[in-house]
Parts: C-alpha cells; structure tokens; sequence
C-alpha cells in the first residue's frame, strides 16, 4: 500500500509509519495545495493528512486511486467527507488523544486573559517595566467565577472538570442535545443564558455548517462586559471581523484565541490588540500526544489495509 504522509511528524510516528507502508513523506509545513490534493488521491492507495490539508469535493472527482484518508487530527471540517464516501473512500479521524491537552489550552488561555498575561509578558519585553505598581495590569480573577461551556463533549467535559475542581468554578453549559449527567456539578442553559451569565465563555464545539459563525456581534454583545471569550474548538465558529470590532470597542473584557478563522492568516487588526491573548494552534502540542495522535492514525491505516474496518472510521 503507497502512503503519503503531508506533514512532517513525530520521529517515533514516522518510523513506525516507515515499517509499515510503503510511504512517502511530503514533509514541510505548508498544507497540500488544491492540485497537490487531486494528485495525492489519484497517485497513493492512502494519505495521512491533517488540518488544513483541504480535500475537497472536487479532490475526490472521478475514480481516485486512493481508498483511506487517516485524518491526523480529531476535527475533519477539511475533508469533504460526503464527497470521499461516494468516492468509496474511507476516512478517519484521532478522537480521544487530544481531549487533555486541548482542555490544558483551554485554562492557559482563561488564566492568561483573565491576568492579562500576554499584555503584560509584551509590555516587560519592550523593556519599558519600571517596576511594580499596585494599578498595573489589573486583571480578573479566575478561582470561583463562573465558566460557560458551549459544547459539551470529551473536551467541553475535561474543561469543565478542571475549571470545577481545580478552581472551584460553577460550571454552566449549553449543547444541542439534553446531558443528564456531566460527570461533575454543572448546569444546562440556553446558550443566550450561558452567554449572558458567564465570567468565561469557552467555546468546544465541532466545525459543522451550523455551527460557522454560531458566535458573532449578536451573541458577544449578549456577554457581560467583564467577561472573556475562550476558542480553542476552530477558527470560523466565530465571526472574527464581529470580534475584532467588539474588542476594540471594549465590549467585553479579554478575548483568548488558539484558533483562527482563515488559519494560518491572523490579521493585523487582531495581532495589535492588547486585549486578546492569541496561540499558534497549540491545542494539542504535546509530544505525547503528537505521537498517540500519530499512533492512532496509523492504527487506522493498518485496519483498514488488512481488511477491518479502522477503529475510527467516521
């Protein structure tokens, strides 16, 4: 089985990667291109791809070559999914290995949007820091406040868990669907009502049609001006020119972002605002995860080589 792996990984993942299949590694960090794509599905019997490696209904036209696509990566939003099941392709995603890690990215950014953490860490680097001052950089504080968690799934729950027990927040959520036990103390609220109540709003949701844009001028006005909005889910669930207004007109109080809406593009409007704490998508920049995410996606690769169906097909 010819494999082409897009991205450089972890040396442990692409040795095992290696034994298996016959397999080339693209390597670079830059995502396949659109033309790069079609000719990946026509030439390979698999690829292992990962975000921003658009496969798009037009990649999987005609009679592609290739029958798996292992998504490195829990969210697919990037692969036409419908388009690569009427192609007969398969494709699977790596749910399950990133849920600690992005819920530890998600405090690290409420802890430092609530303390101001990036402003402050800018302001000391400049060099300009003459010392304490009993005014200077105040923030908010995190422990006791309330969290609102819009998506409650494996990593919405691992939030909310470390916001409850390690910080004793009260912990409020809205989801699509009725949750009778989250597994903590916590509370199910319209999301206007979570919107509307909440210190910290953080954002885990899937990047679906519905959900594009489910956070935007209506909704951050909805928030109390002292609140902050945390995305660690995908970029285009906010409205990011809405945000970039909102935080300028200091409608809300911080803003903490590891994802963007046309990533790797971050605008400048975005970049120069001291109010919003921003990451490079590193959600799940752990070694250990990288290699079970690798592992994974390589676990789904030889199921379906040898003839089983992959464990996380989707």
């Amino acid at each position: 089985m010819r494999l082409l792996v897009t991205r450089a990984l972890t040396p442990s993942v692409e040795a095992r990667v290696a034994e298996e299949f016959d397999t080339t590694f693209r390597n670079g960090a830059a995502p396949m291109t659109a033309d790069e794509a079609r000719a990946a599905l026509a030439d390979y019997d698999g690829l292992l791809v990962t975000l921003g490696d658009k496969l798009s209904a037009e990649a999987f036209a005609g009679q592609p070559r290739a029958r798996m696509v292992a998504n490195f990566g829990v969210g697919y939003n990037h692969i036409d999914v419908a388009a690569a099941r009427v192609a007969g392709v398969t494709v699977s995603n790596t749910p399950g290995a990133v849920t600690d890690a992005t819920a530890d990215i998600a405090l690290t950014l409420i802890l430092m949007s609530a303390r101001r953490a990036s402003a402050g860490e800018r302001y000391l680097r400049s060099g300009v820091w003459t010392g304490w001052t009993p005014t200077q950089f105040l923030g908010h504080h995190v422990t006791g406040k309330r969290v609102g968690i819009i998506g409650l799934g494996r990593i919405g729950k691992a939030i909310a868990r470390r916001c409850h027990y390690g910080f004793g927040m009260e912990v409020v959520f809205h989801n699509h669907s009725a949750i009778a036990d989250p597994g903590l103390p916590a509370r199910q609220l319209t999301m206007d009502e979570v919107l509307a109540t909440a210190d910290f709003v953080v954002l885990a949701v899937p990047a679906t049609p519905q959900t594009r844009h489910l956070i935007g001028a209506v909704e951050i006005a909805k928030m109390q001006p002292h609140a902050h909005l945390i995305n660690i889910a995908r970029g285009d669930i906010i409205d990011e020119p809405a945000l970039i207004a909102a935080m300028q007109a200091g409608v809300i109080a911080g803003a903490g972002l590891d994802v963007y809406e046309h990533e790797p593009h971050v605008p400048e409007a975005l970049r120069v605002l001291d109010n919003v704490t921003l990451l490079p998508h590193l959600g799940t920049a752990a070694l250990e995860v990288r290699d079970a995410m690798g592992l994974m996606a390589l676990d789904n690769l030889i199921a379906f080589r040898d003839g089983t169906r992959p464990p996380n097909a989707l």
